[in-house]
C-alpha cells in the first residue's frame, strides 16, 4: 500500500509528457495481460497492477505506445524487478527477469 500511495505523489515520468493516448494503451494492455509477470497477481483495489515500460519512455519517447515494450507488473515486481529498487533506474532485461522469477516461483518445493 505504501507503494501505491508513493506512485501517487511523486512523478517517475521525469518530465516527459505521457501521450494522449496512452490512457487507452495501458487499458488494452492490462486487458491482455491483467496479472504480473512475476508473481501472476491479479490488481486489487489497494494494489493495482502497474504497466512498466521496458525501456522508459522518458528516454525513448517512440516506444511509449509500442506493446513489445511493455510487461505488467504488481507494485513491489515494479520496483524490484522493473526498476532494480530505485525509480531513477531500470532493468534492461525485465522480460527475462520476470520470466525466471515466474518460472522459479511456480516450481518452488
Amino acid at each position: 500500500m505504501i507503494n501505491w500511495l508513493i506512485s501517487i505523489f511523486s512523478s517517475r515520468t521525469f518530465g516527459a509528457t505521457r501521450s494522449s493516448k496512452w490512457s487507452t494503451v495501458r487499458k488494452a494492455h492490462l486487458e491482455k495481460h491483467p496479472t504480473c509477470a512475476v508473481c501472476d497477481k491479479k490488481s486489487s483495489l489497494l494494489n493495482p497492477l502497474q504497466v512498466h515500460h521496458c525501456q522508459p519512455f522518458h528516454k525513448f519517447p517512440e516506444l511509449e505506445l509500442e506493446s513489445s515494450n511493455l510487461i505488467t507488473l504488481c507494485p513491489d515486481h515494479h520496483l524490484f524487478i522493473g526498476h532494480l529498487m530505485s525509480f531513477k533506474s531500470w532493468n534492461e532485461n525485465v522480460k527475462a527477469d520476470a520470466d525466471y522469477w515466474n518460472r522459479e516461483i511456480k516450481s518452488r518445493p
